[in-house]
């Protein structure tokens, strides 16, 4: 991405409440504020915001100075094939239309107090409703009158005070042309974006002794492909008799609700049955039973545990049957049901395009809906999205304020093959590409290039029989695994060895979905082993028919390439969040994907930060659990401002990654958010764009509640700004009895004439 104007420089200063009263928590906050400064009148390049951590607390505070930009769309690599991403962003044959007055979520005498939910039994509700329902019966007659053709699909109060309308050749402008229209955009498309040392990165089994919580009785809805209930994960031995909801043939007393949302074709009559394996796998992270045998291909790995093992689910499909897009109106409707239900935590591993809305500056309405329903007190965890790297590049419903976003980083496990060479045996990572059934020697032939060590990629086709006999090493990156493959074959090759191109493990290598698939087998060896390969031209060989599980701590806590990165296109704010374990996830896949007895079960890899979300939705769950009277607000803050800095790396050089925008306030840490002794709201905050030389004063107000058991007393100090950028913070001191909450203001200032 290439941005018109001058160089920013990225200032950071630290305000940190330092404790004097002893107490027994172990956390206070820490709030780390950075501005970026650009010439006046033009943009500014992408701003590296860096931030340290001295306290488990940090609250990550920004400013990204940038005017006029525009933002062009780019293609996004899909995390297992490698392939370009061509899928629409919206749907221009349907719209959602914003009315006039707040829904139930944010008007005043409906919305609900801080940690409860919204009664739809009070008469003041139930009147509320029916005006609202009231308007919407207006709009639809003004619809009939003025623009026949076009028709309401859906209805929503809760989230939004909306309408969902199929156009059917009518145009936006038409159908948002009535008085009662606030606001109106099409609607977007989303698709989902792809000891057990998983939950130990996280110190998941450290947080429920230290909480008292697993998770116990809190609900967490799955907006997402379905959940198989067949899978051992999601067993109801030992859970009671619960209140089952929507469709029984796909619920137990583990998954309590199974329902389906698409209207986009409602004659296809769909289920919420799980045809696809992305829903099941994001379900096993968040809650899969405790202590499940995991094997994968019949590979003896270890017995996995949901980050909520004792989390109740609900299966809210969007994606039913074989649908790979849903739009807009499917996923407001499925987070309003889960609401209604009484779901607390919603798990959405899915994103569109970032500035889908194509008015950068006005978020688009299912962000909106986002952020009202955690007002609400639902906690709603989201993917990031696939599409970095690069700034903006945070996808929808991603980039909501209130929303938990999640950015990937890596976890150092796979299954593969042992290939010894050299006197030195390597774990190559097994994936949809044939693997060898019989021990397999041959002479290594390493193909030169322009890619990653000096190897070729193999995206053209390879010199005639140039591999005959020879196990061939080629370089991941430029085009999908099977191209290259394919070429590797065609030359001759017997097999093929694939060096990752990024740090961190080597990942199961997926098929781009082509004819004529290659049939050589084919394995991913990282980027430092590669380097190693690359040097051995000619010797021998052997890839072992013994598949086998490797695991490898120094591949842990690489940032993920594809990881979305902020700030957002809308107000410039901080995001992701927080970071979670996204490539080479473990989790449960539905039975058909595997030939696993169903006693067993199917377990797969997958990568993607659809897969790092759920690692924070069954966080706030557990949270949730050990802290019942907390807000989602508060639930939040425990998850972002208690992470792990200092832990992630850039997969690309391998040096530690400080910058906000990349990593959000660091890896999440479970057990420090579930003993947090304060809560800040906001959890991230930007100062917008700030002109260079302007000597302009902005200020912001943070809140800052107790959460401990006893009265606490903070020292409140922010260090001096430098270049161009100043900083200060107003009181100096905090003193808060249990519960009690106070306001702190930062001032920030430009210096003027620079």
């Amino acid at each position: 991405m290439t941005l018109d104007g001058a160089a920013c420089a990225a200032q950071h200063s630290h305000l940190r409440a330092g404790q004097k009263q002893a107490r027994a928590s172990r956390n206070t906050p820490h709030l780390t504020l950075s501005a970026c400064i650009g010439a006046s009148g033009g943009p500014t390049m992408n701003c590296n915001v860096r931030t340290t951590r001295q306290m488990l607390n940090s609250l990550v505070v920004a400013a990204v100075a940038a005017f006029g930009l525009v933002i062009a769309g780019t293609s996004v690599a899909t995390p297992n094939d490698d392939a370009t991403s061509t899928q629409a962003s919206q749907d221009t044959s349907s719209a959602l239309v914003q009315l006039n007055g707040d829904p139930l979520s944010t008007y005043i005498r409906t919305k609900p107090p801080q940690g409860k939910k919204i009664d739809f039994y009070s008469n003041t509700t139930k009147s509320y409703r029916a005006q609202l329902s009231a308007l919407r019966n207006d709009y639809k007659q003004w619809l009939k009158t003025n623009v026949p053709q076009a028709k309401v699909t859906s209805e929503f109060d809760i989230s939004l005070n909306a309408v969902a309308v199929q156009l059917n050749g009518a145009t936006l402008a038409q159908v948002a042309a009535a008085p009662q229209v606030k606001h109106a955009e099409y609607e977007g498309l989303y698709h989902p974006t792809v000891v057990d040392i998983d939950s130990a990165l996280i110190s998941a089994p450290q947080a429920w002794a230290a909480g008292g919580s697993k998770g116990d009785g809190v609900k967490i809805a799955i907006v997402d492909t379905g959940i198989d209930i067949t899978h051992p994960c999601f067993s109801d031995a030992g859970y009671g008799t619960q209140n089952q909801l929507g469709d029984h043939s796909f619920t137990n007393n583990k998954v309590i609700a199974a329902k389906v949302f698409n209207n986009k074709t409602p004659s296809q009559k769909y289920t919420p049955e799980a045809l696809q394996d992305h829903g099941t796998h994001v379900s096993g992270t968040a809650a899969c039973n405790e202590n499940t045998p995991a094997p994968v291909n019949g590979v003896t790995t270890y017995n996995m545990s949901g980050v909520a093992p004792r989390a109740l689910l609900g299966n809210y499909n969007v994606f039913p049957g074989q649908v790979s897009n849903a739009r807009s109106e499917d996923i407001v409707n499925a987070l309003e049901a889960a609401y209604a239900d009484g779901f607390d935590v919603a798990n959405m591993s899915l994103g569109g395009t970032h500035g889908k809305s194509g008015n950068i500056g006005f978020a688009d309405l299912l962000t909106i809906a986002v952020d009202n329903l955690d007002q609400a007190n639902m906690v709603i965890a989201v993917a990031a999205g696939n599409s970095g790297p690069g700034h903006y590049t945070i996808e929808s419903p991603g980039s909501a304020a209130r929303a938990l976003t999640a950015g990937a980083s890596t976890v150092g496990h796979f299954i593969g093959a042992p290939v010894t060479v050299g006197g030195n045996t390597y774990g190559a990572a097994a994936g949809d590409f044939a693997t060898v059934n019989a021990d397999l020697t041959a002479p290594l032939g390493v193909v030169s290039g322009g890619g990653v060590n000096g190897l070729s990629t193999a995206c053209s086709a390879l010199p005639a029989n140039s591999l005959t006999g020879m196990i061939a090493l080629i370089a991941r990156g430029t085009c999908t695994f099977s191209t290259k493959i394919r070429n590797a074959q065609a030359a001759g090759a017997l097999a093929a060895l694939v060096s990752n191109n990024v740090l961190g493990p080597p990942i199961a290598m997926s098929q781009d979905g082509t004819p004529d698939q290659p049939t050589i087998p084919a394995y991913m060896v990282t980027r430092s082993n590669g380097a190693v390969l690359a040097t051995l031209n000619g010797a021998s060989t052997t890839i072992g028919a013994t598949l086998a599980y490797f695991q490898d701590p120094a591949d842990n806590d690489f940032m993920a390439g594809f990881s979305s990165q902020g700030p957002t296109d809308v107000d410039f704010r901080v995001k992701p969040d927080v970071v979670a374990p996204g490539v080479n996830v473990l989790s449960s896949i539905p039975h058909q994907f595997c030939d696993a007895p169903a006693t067993v079960g199917c377990f797969a890899f997958f990568q993607g930060t659809s897969m790092a979300t759920p690692h924070l939705a069954g966080s706030a769950a557990v949270v949730r659990g050990a802290h019942p009277t907390w807000s989602a607000a508060q639930v939040r803050s425990a998850v972002v401002n208690t992470a792990d800095t200092g832990v992630l790396k850039s997969a690309t050089t391998g040096a530690f990654v400080s910058d906000v925008n990349l990593i959000g306030t660091g890896r999440e840490n479970l057990l420090s958010a579930v003993g947090v002794g304060a809560g800040l709201d906001p959890v991230s905050v930007s100062f917008g764009a700030v002109p260079s030389g302007s000597g302009q004063t902005l200020t912001f107000d943070v809140t800052i509640t107790n959460l401990g058991a006893s009265a606490a007393n903070w020292s409140v100090a922010v260090g001096a700004g430098s270049g161009g950028v100043a900083y200060s913070v107003s009181p100096n001191s905090v003193s808060l009895a249990s519960g009690a909450s106070t306001v702190v203001t930062i001032t920030m200032t430009a210096a003027k004439g620079a």
